[in-house]
C-alpha cells in the first residue's frame, strides 16, 4: 500500500514539476504573468494540519493549470491581428481604410499616413482648385508647357496609355464637355453648344515630357478632368504607403475602386461586392461578390450620377467623340493589380460597349464583368468561376 501511495505521489509530483515548468516559458511567449498555485495549499486543509487526498490534490493542480491555460489564451489572441477601418470625405467622395495589424498604434500611424497621400494627391489633381497642378496646366492650355510633380505626371502617362487602348474611348481632355452638365440641377447641353466643346476633346493634344517633368494642352480652351482616374491611382499610392510602414494586409475604398492586398486575418481573402446596376432596395443592391488578394476593381455605371428627361438617362460616362451620355452598357466591372487601369479602363470600356469592350479587356490580359443595356451579365473566362452570383448570370 505504501509502495503503491508512493508511486502515485511521484507521479503527481511529476506532473506537477512539468505544469510548473510549461507555464513559466508562457509568460516569456504573451509578455502575461501567469501564476501558479503553490504546491503546499494543495496538500493542507485551510487549518494547515491535515493532508488531503490525492484525488483532490490532483483536482486542484488540474484547476489550477485550466485557470492558468485560460489567462494564456485569452493573453494570446490579445496580440492576434484585427482589422482596424477609418473613413474620410476626400476626393469628393468616401474614402475608407482598412488595415490588419496587430497594433492599434501601427494601424493608425498607417492609416493616417494613407490618407495623408490621398489628400496630397487630391491637391495635386483637383480639377475643381485653382492651386491645383491640373488647373496650371489647363490655365496654360495653348500657351506654354507647366512642370508637374511627379504623381501628376504618372497619372497623366498612364492615362494617355488608356487612351490609346481604347482608342480614344477614355479621354482625359474631356473636360469641356462634363462642364456643360449639371446632373443635380438636370441640365442638358444645347447640341451647338456641344459640338463645339467636342472639337478641344483629344488626347493627342496633351504632350508631356518625362525628361522635363512638363505637361502642355495644344489647344486653348482644351480641359484635363481627371475625374475618371484619379482615385484608382489613389487607392494605388494609398497601398504603397501602408507597405513601406509594414502593413502587410488591407483593403482601400474610394467610392468605386477597391483596392486590396493580403489576407484578412482569417487568411482569407477580401470579399468584395458588385452592385446591381437597376436596383430595386437593399437586399437587391449586390447583384455578385468575388475573393481578391493583391487585386483592384473599379466599376463605372450608368446609376451613379445620372437624371432622366424625356424618356432618356443622362449620365456621367460621355461619349468623347459625341459629348453623350454612352449606350449599351450599364455597368462595367474591370479587374487587375493596379487601381488605376481598372479606373480608367472601366470608364473606357463603359464608352466602348460590349463586343469592343470585351475584346480590349482580354487582349491586355485584364479581367471584367459587365451588365449590357438589357441587363444581361457578360464575364471575362478568367475569373468564370470566381465570381458568385445572387442569380445565374
Amino acid at each position: 500500500m505504501k509502495e503503491k501511495f508512493k508511486v502515485q505521489t511521484k507521479t503527481f509530483y511529476a506532473l506537477y514539476n512539468f505544469c510548473r515548468c510549461y507555464l513559466a516559458v508562457i509568460p516569456c511567449l504573451t509578455r502575461n504573468p501567469v501564476s501558479f498555485v503553490p504546491l503546499d495549499s494543495c496538500f493542507r486543509r485551510n487549518d494547515n494540519t491535515t493532508p488531503v487526498s490525492l484525488h483532490r490534490k490532483l483536482f486542484l493542480l488540474l484547476f489550477t493549470l485550466h485557470c492558468s491555460l485560460v489567462t494564456v489564451l485569452f493573453a494570446c489572441t490579445s496580440h492576434q491581428e484585427k482589422i482596424y477601418r477609418k473613413s474620410r470625405i476626400m476626393m469628393d467622395t468616401l474614402v475608407t481604410i482598412n488595415v490588419v495589424s496587430r497594433s492599434k498604434e501601427d494601424a493608425e500611424k498607417g492609416i493616417d499616413a494613407a490618407f495623408s497621400e490621398i489628400e496630397k494627391l487630391e491637391q495635386l489633381t483637383n480639377f475643381f482648385s485653382p492651386d491645383s497642378e491640373i488647373s496650371q496646366i489647363n490655365g496654360n492650355a495653348g500657351i506654354s508647357e507647366v512642370k508637374v510633380s511627379p504623381e501628376t505626371l504618372e497619372l497623366l502617362d498612364k492615362a494617355l496609355f488608356i487612351s490609346k487602348k481604347t482608342e480614344g474611348a477614355f479621354d482625359i481632355t474631356i473636360g469641356p464637355v462634363i462642364t456643360l452638365y449639371d446632373f443635380y440641377k438636370k441640365i442638358e447641353p444645347e447640341d451647338l453648344e456641344l459640338k463645339k466643346k467636342v472639337s478641344f476633346v483629344n488626347y493627342k493634344d496633351l504632350l508631356i515630357d518625362k525628361n522635363k517633368s512638363t505637361a502642355f494642352l495644344k489647344k486653348s480652351n482644351m480641359l484635363i478632368d481627371p475625374g475618371g482616374i484619379s482615385k484608382g491611382y489613389a487607392t494605388d499610392k494609398a497601398v504603397e504607403t501602408l507597405k513601406k510602414l509594414g502593413i502587410h494586409a488591407g483593403l482601400i475604398s474610394v467610392a468605386g475602386d477597391i483596392k486590396a492586398f493580403g489576407l484578412k486575418p482569417d487568411g482569407r481573402p477580401w470579399r468584395i461586392g458588385i452592385r446591381n446596376p437597376r436596383a430595386k432596395d437593399k437586399e437587391d443592391d449586390i447583384m455578385a461578390t468575388i475573393e481578391l488578394k493583391d487585386m483592384a476593381i473599379s466599376t463605372s455605371g450608368d446609376y451613379e450620377r445620372y437624371f432622366i428627361l424625356n424618356g432618356r438617362r443622362y449620365h456621367h460616362l460621355l461619349n468623347p467623340k459625341t459629348g453623350y451620355p454612352a449606350e449599351g452598357c450599364q455597368s462595367v466591372s474591370i479587374i487587375t493589380k493596379e487601381g488605376v487601369f481598372t479606373d480608367a479602363l472601366a470608364t473606357g470600356i463603359f464608352i466602348l460597349g460590349l463586343e469592343r469592350g470585351l475584346k480590349v479587356i482580354e487582349e491586355m490580359g485584364f479581367d471584367g464583368v459587365i451588365v449590357d443595356s438589357t441587363g444581361k451579365i457578360h464575364i471575362t473566362p478568367q475569373i468564370r468561376g470566381k465570381v458568385e452570383f445572387k442569380k445565374p448570370a
